[in-house]
C-alpha cells in the first residue's frame, strides 16, 4: 500500500467534507435570512389579522 497516495486521498476527502460543511452552513444563513425577511413583511402587512378566523354558516 502506497502511504503518500492514501495521504492524498485522505486530504482530498476531508477537504470535501470540510467544503461541504462550509456550503451548508452558507445555505443554513441564506435561509434564516429570508425567513426574518418574510416574518418582517408579513408583520408589516395592511392587516395582519386578516384570515386568522373564519366565519361559517350553513
Amino acid at each position: 500500500m502506497d502511504i503518500a497516495a492514501l495521504s492524498m486521498a485522505m486530504s482530498q476527502a476531508s477537504l470535501a467534507q470540510n467544503v461541504g460543511i462550509q456550503i451548508m452552513n452558507i445555505a443554513k444563513n441564506q435561509a434564516e435570512t429570508q425567513s426574518q425577511t418574510m416574518v418582517e413583511m408579513l408583520g408589516k402587512s395592511v392587516a395582519p389579522n386578516l384570515g386568522k378566523t373564519l366565519d361559517i354558516s350553513v
